[in-house]
Formats: structure tokens, sequence, C-alpha cells
């Protein structure tokens, strides 16, 4: 499986990114999908995930209610629309997914928030 992310850049407090993953699967809609991030010197971190069947979500606390995240399955695409950024949402962002034990990871995107 290869993930490609795309979408991040720098904005400031209180902007939106909407950040895109796309995979190169042939069932892209029987994959449970994450997004990670990993600010510097930190630990890699949950964000969000979206089930394969039912579109479920979870989500880490220090998102909830301003990071959605979103599933297109004919465009094999998962999404992570972030709103009401801070500071510390700054992080290499990453999307993750596990099939048949084999973990697979984008190269990530750089979000930077700052004015």
């Amino acid at each position: 499986v290869q993930l490609v992310e795309s979408g991040g850049g720098l904005v400031q407090p209180g902007g939106s990114l909407r950040l895109s993953c796309a995979a190169s699967v042939f069932s892209f809609r029987s994959y449970d999908m994450s997004w990670y991030r990993q600010a510097p010197g930190k630990e890699r971190e949950l964000v969000a995930v979206i089930t394969s069947v039912g579109g479920s979500t979870i989500y880490a606390d220090s998102v909830k209610g301003r990071f959605t995240i979103s599933r297109d399955n004919a465009k094999k695409t998962v999404y992570l629309q972030m709103n009401s950024l801070k500071p510390e949402d700054t992080a290499v962002y990453y999307c993750k997914t596990i099939n048949k034990g084999v973990t697979s990871w984008g190269q990530g995107t750089q979000v930077t928030v700052s004015s």
C-alpha cells in the first residue's frame, strides 16, 4: 500500500487546512484509515481514525470539535479538515493504515501554525 499526503503548509492561528491522503490500493473501502502527527521532540500521536465499515470516527481529545476526518472511497482518499488551528497543532502529519498485519505510512506533510 502506498500512501501520499498533501495539503500541509503555513497557517495563522485560528485558520484552517485540509489534508489529503491518496492510497494506491485495490480495495480502499475495506481499509480503516488514520491520521497521526509528530511534533519536534515528541512522540508520534494518534489524531483521528475512520473505519472501513460504517465510517465511524475517533478523535484525540486535543482535536475534538476542531478536526474532522472523512473518506471518499471512489477517490481512494482520506481527508483531515482542520479548523481553529493552534500553534500546538504544528507537526508533521502522517496517514496510516494496517492491512493483514502490515502497517503502511505516508511520507508526511508539514503543518505549521504561526503568526
